[in-house]
Formats: C-alpha cells, sequence, structure tokens
C-alpha cells in the first residue's frame, strides 16, 4: 500500500510539474518600469498596482507569490520559458498575444491620451500632428497605435521603457508622447513635470488588461476565481482607490 501510494504521489507530481497551482509558490514576471503600476522602489523592491493586485491573488489563492522583474520586450519570451508562472504588467489583451498565451479575465479597462508641453496647442488629429515627432513604448498598444494609425504623418519614435520617452519628451527631443493615460496622469501629476499636460480627447480603443499565462496552465481559472473573490470583498477597490482615487475595472 505504501508502494501504490508512492506511485501516485509521483505520478501526480509529474502531471503538476511546472504548472502553478494553489498552494504552490507563484512566480510573478512584471516589469518594474511602469509607474504607477509596477516599478521599483528607493530599496530595489517590486511595488505598484500591478504588483499589489498580484498580491491580493495569491493570498486569495493561498499561495506564495516571488516576482520577478523583467524587461518588456523579452516578458512573454520568459514567461514561456518558465522564468515566472504568470505576468501582471497591465498587458493588454490582443489577439497576437493569444496566440503565444492564455489570459485571465480583464482586470482594468484602459484608454490612451497625448501628453505634451503644456500651452503647446497642440491638435491630436492628423492635421495637428502632421509633420510631429511623436514618442512611445516599443511592443506596446500606444506604439501600435501609432504606427497602424498616425505613421503616414508623424515621426514614431520608439523607446524600451516609458521612463525613457518620458526623458525625451522633457529635454524635447519629442513633441509630443502617446501613452496609456494612467501612468500619464499620474507623471504629469508629479510637480516635477508641471510643464506638461494631456493634449486632446483620451483614445478608446477597447483595451482590456488581463494576467497572462502559460497556454493550458489551470492557473488561468485559479487567478479568475481569486480576481471574482478581490472584487467580491472589496480588496480590488481598496488597492485602485490607493493609486487613482477610483475603482478603474
Amino acid at each position: 500500500m505504501k508502494k501504490l501510494t508512492g506511485l501516485i504521489i509521483a505520478a501526480a507530481a509529474l502531471a503538476f510539474a511546472g504548472t502553478a497551482v494553489a498552494g504552490d509558490k507563484v512566480r510573478i514576471g512584471t516589469e518594474g518600469a511602469y509607474p504607477p503600476f509596477n516599478e521599483k522602489n528607493e530599496k530595489g523592491e517590486l511595488v505598484g498596482f500591478d504588483v499589489d493586485i498580484a498580491k491580493a491573488l495569491c493570498a486569495k489563492m493561498g499561495a506564495e507569490c516571488t516576482f520577478v522583474a523583467q524587461d518588456w520586450d523579452g516578458i512573454i519570451p520568459a514567461l514561456k520559458a518558465k522564468k515566472y508562472d504568470a505576468i501582471v504588467a497591465s498587458m493588454s489583451i490582443t489577439d497576437e498575444r493569444k496566440k503565444q498565451v492564455d489570459f485571465t479575465n480583464p482586470y482594468y479597462a484602459n484608454f490612451l491620451a497625448y501628453m505634451a508641453k503644456k500651452g503647446s496647442g497642440l491638435k491630436t488629429d492628423k492635421a495637428g500632428l502632421k509633420g510631429k515627432v511623436v514618442g512611445a513604448q516599443r511592443a506596446t498598444i500606444s506604439s501600435q497605435y501609432l504606427e497602424d494609425n498616425m505613421a503616414d504623418v508623424v515621426k514614431v519614435k520608439l523607446y524600451d521603457t516609458q521612463t525613457a520617452a518620458y526623458g525625451d519628451l522633457k529635454t524635447g527631443r519629442l513633441d509630443a508622447m502617446l501613452s496609456d493615460i494612467y501612468p500619464a496622469l499620474q507623471w504629469i501629476n508629479d510637480p516635477a513635470n508641471s510643464g506638461y499636460e494631456i493634449v486632446g480627447e483620451r483614445i478608446d480603443i477597447n483595451d482590456q488588461i488581463g494576467i497572462a499565462v502559460r497556454k493550458g496552465d489551470p492557473l488561468r481559472e485559479k487567478l479568475n476565481k481569486a480576481l471574482d473573490g478581490i472584487v467580491k470583498d472589496g480588496t480590488y477597490e481598496k488597492i485602485s482607490s490607493k493609486y487613482f482615487g477610483r475603482n478603474i475595472m
């Protein structure tokens, strides 16, 4: 009987090898360069809305979370290579990405917005942006939007990080920058960036943000159940209000 039990346990262990389940140590990948969603504090610790949401989900699942910082361009390949089990990094759910990974239900909705120097008078239609240099972070919905819709009239300049794009906006190398609206609002509300503002109307591109896991990983449904749980018990709204003053789901 002991031998049979051992065989059953061994078989179960093999069946779940490489797959995160409740009670396991779940490794969370995030960028760490996209405030206020994910960034590193002065101690080098990963913090932000995404990190707090991930911690709440792990607590709800009864799983122990560890976090891994990963450059954005390699964030999906590293998931597939099992460097971590899930990506919680404000990733847009797209048909192209769904070919490589599975997504949970959305945990917030995003809009795009242009930023420019205060008083620029910049118009954000094609006529107003014609000939301008407009930046965005590489491999994001913002960069895709610019390349798909504005590349015929503007010079698109792409950056490895959001922070690098902000830097060029401040030095005048960019006439405008396109970004997800929540990090844009957080950035311009910093007194150090008081000379900049949102210009034009926000752009609704039906951008839903989800958590990515490897194809077929049952962790997806566990995360969905946990997400429902933190919404119902008020944890989600508490975290959202901490960063944005309201519920952004």
